[in-house]
């Protein structure tokens, strides 16, 4: 009697088949195109890969976790109930980070009345600002995560036309016309604001260091 001999799959046949299924990982085009012909899959898929990035973003302008969670929900619903609108005209993200701001916005208007705009005075022709460094070395003297949490507090600091800009271009990585767009802003305006925002910023930071308040709050906080 004859034996037959079914041969195991080849390492080769195995990779082809892992191949495959690491190439499934879609693009947000080939995403957004399936839900909006009704795969509710699709869409959570899209939810996954920027829920992180809208979450910041909508914290930045919050700057509460509540609220931040509150206005990332209500974001991805509006993308949703919206999503036959999108044109694709910008990247998907672009489009749901502008109705992820308008969220933020509005329930800064329900919530504080005297903050409810972006908007800034027109800094145009403003000189740099002139900051003195700090001393010491402020990597010498706090960890990693001290300085992540001493930049968190500085940027909430800054006024919402400083900080929307600055965290669309210097933490998400917005180009100038992105940021522009998402912001209903000309790219001159962003420039300005960014400048600014950075400005601001550094001020905070040297003043804070040199000042030692950081390390005392973290010591208070501790």
């Amino acid at each position: 009697m004859r034996t037959e001999v079914v041969s195991q799959p080849s390492e080769a046949i195995i990779n082809s088949f892992h191949a495959i299924e690491v190439s499934v990982e879609l693009s947000d085009e080939q995403l957004v195109a399936e839900a909006q012909a009704g795969s509710f899959d699709a869409f959570h898929r899209l939810v996954e890969r920027y829920e992180s990035k809208v979450f910041r973003v909508a914290k930045s302008i919050a700057r509460c976790r509540e609220d931040a969670e509150e206005i990332m929900q209500d974001a991805f619903v509006q993308a949703y109930k919206n999503l036959s609108r999108f044109r694709g005209d910008s990247r998907f993200y672009t489009w749901l980070i502008r109705i992820t701001i308008n969220e933020g916005l509005m329930k800064l208007r329900r919530q504080r009345p005297d903050e409810i705009s972006i908007d800034v005075q027109t800094e145009e022709g403003a000189g740099p600002c002139e900051i003195e460094d700090w001393r010491p070395n402020p990597e010498q003297c706090y960890s990693q995560e001290e300085l992540h949490c001493i930049l968190e507090t500085t940027i909430s600091e800054l006024s919402p036309g400083y900080r929307i800009v600055f965290q669309l271009r210097d933490v998400e990585g917005f180009t100038t016309e992105e940021t522009a767009q998402t912001l209903c802003l000309s790219p001159t305006a962003v420039k300005s604001r960014l400048r600014r925002a950075r400005g601001h910023l550094r001020e905070s930071l040297s003043r804070y260091f040199k000042s030692g308040s950081g390390s005392k709050r973290l010591r208070t906080a501790g």
